[in-house]
């Protein structure tokens, strides 16, 4: 837990840096904080925010600044709610070690490629100069990891994605993407949780809800998680939305 940054952010948050790399070793420095924060408590902490290379911290300074005035004797100074917090966590990462959190799970994400379902997957194979059955193929043979959940609940930012059909963000957004979508951006792949405006380019669906707030946790998938994309048909597609129907 070396080179770690901390910083305000804001008077009711704190931000703490784990490196400037997307990669899944700063990934996991990440996660092995998120995992120790969700097993200690932490002063005013309200709730906490992992990412790709960072974790925030939002908290109270109400009660940070209740605690601290029995935290200190008339003759030393009291310090801000900001400064107590940044010293506790300070503490807290030394005492971590460098062993990684456990893996996460390896979850099957059936998706319909094509047509209907992936509109823009024409797109992506003329931009790679390559065929849409070889885009399917590449981007269902990909080793991914889930690096956060963000934008929308439950949708996952999924990094893996081959070079080889890495493509830019649409340059005009569309108003509505369905939920279920299958989509590129940039060198990210992602899955739509549920009915949104966006820029992705759209190359399926899936007939699995990521989202699910009736369960606990409601997100299908998690950081850390490793994913795989496994072709099905239209018949495949239709027999999965009856099972979950």
């Amino acid at each position: 837990m070396k080179d770690i940054q901390m910083e305000p952010m804001g008077d009711q948050a704190l931000i703490i840096r784990f490196g400037t790399v997307i990669d899944r070793t700063t990934h996991e420095k990440v996660r092995q904080f998120a995992a120790w924060l969700d097993q200690h408590p932490v002063p005013g902490m309200v709730e906490y925010i992992p990412a790709f290379t960072t974790v925030t911290i939002f908290y109270d300074p109400v009660s940070l600044y209740e605690q601290r005035k029995t935290d200190f004797s008339a003759n030393e100074p009291i310090i801000s709610p900001y400064e107590k917090l940044r010293l506790f966590l300070e503490a807290a990462l030394k005492q971590l070690s460098d062993q990684p959190p456990a893996a996460g799970n390896t979850v099957e994400i059936p998706v319909l490629y094509g047509g209907e379902m992936g509109p823009d997957l024409s797109e992506v194979a003329a931009y790679h100069q390559m065929s849409e059955e070889e885009v399917i193929r590449i981007h269902s043979e990909g080793d991914y990891h889930v690096f956060m959940i963000g934008f929308a609940p439950g949708f996952p930012y999924i990094g893996g994605l081959s070079e080889k059909i890495a493509t830019p963000r649409k340059t005009s957004p569309r108003l509505k993407i369905p939920k279920g979508s299958v989509g590129i951006a940039g060198e990210q792949t992602g899955v739509y949780s549920l009915e949104t405006p966006g820029g992705w380019q759209i190359i399926g669906r899936t007939p699995i809800s990521l989202f699910r707030p009736e369960h606990n946790p409601p997100s299908y998938l998690k950081a850390g998680d490793r994913v795989r994309f496994v072709p099905i048909t239209a018949e495949e597609y239709e027999a999965y939305k009856e099972g979950e129907a």
